[in-house]
């Protein structure tokens, strides 16, 4: 081979390692923005949309001008999962319980897990469907134990939810909304209640923690 041939050939094995680096950076950084996207919308424990991608959603369901339902779920008694079975069994017992409410049938939309013990669906229909997919996900926790880490959980919740056709209704009402239903379903030991617009508020309690 002549030296100027050997030179070429240095060259190009030049560019294309070169090339072949750049093609492997570009795509560990569209992997690592991907992973990013997913977990800034994604819970890390149950794998669910969170609070945030549940919000987007929610917001595009009252654009679209349908009908459309919010129902909030609260784990009764998870602090005892914890402090008796241990964090690992706690977590266990969240995935298990977001994969039941994740396969929960349209007019379920999504579920998502907004904070600690609590979860949300999104529902479309109406007010019957709500109802149902509440009354659905509420049979579905407490058909049987879960079996977690250190045993078996016998899961009880609270079911509160919400329905509107109204366009201009906010986010932060319909939590609201689902929030005090569920919160009255909890202290009446009811399992499930939903919204009622003549309804007293049960109590006092916060309920902008949902809309962050």
């Amino acid at each position: 081979m002549s030296p100027t041939v050997h030179t070429i050939a240095i060259a190009v094995g030049g560019i294309l390692a070169g090339l072949a680096l750049a093609g492997t950076l570009l795509w560990q950084q569209q992997q690592a923005v991907r992973v990013a996207r997913y977990q800034a919308t994604h819970d890390d424990v149950t794998g669910l949309p969170n609070r945030r991608m549940f919000l987007t959603r929610l917001r595009a369901a009252l654009a679209d001008n349908a009908p459309v339902g919010v129902v909030l779920l609260d784990l009764d008694r998870f602090k005892t999962v914890n402090d008796t079975l241990g964090h690992d069994a706690g977590n266990d017992l969240l995935d298990h319980v977001g994969r039941l409410l994740a396969a929960l049938r349209t007019p379920v939309e999504i579920a998502a897990r907004l904070s600690g013990d609590e979860f949300a669906l999104l529902v479309r229909g109406d007010p019957d469907e709500v109802a149902a997919a509440a009354h659905a996900a509420s049979r579905v926790l407490t058909a049987a134990p879960i079996r977690v880490v250190n045993g078996e959980v016998t899961v009880a919740a609270s079911v509160g939810y919400t329905h509107t056709h109204d366009p201009h209704a906010s986010p932060r009402q319909l939590l609201a909304e689902a929030d005090a239903a569920m919160y009255h379903a909890k202290r009446a030991g009811t399992g499930v209640h939903g919204h009622h617009p003549l309804a007293p508020p049960p109590g006092r309690r916060s309920r902008d923690r949902h809309y962050h």
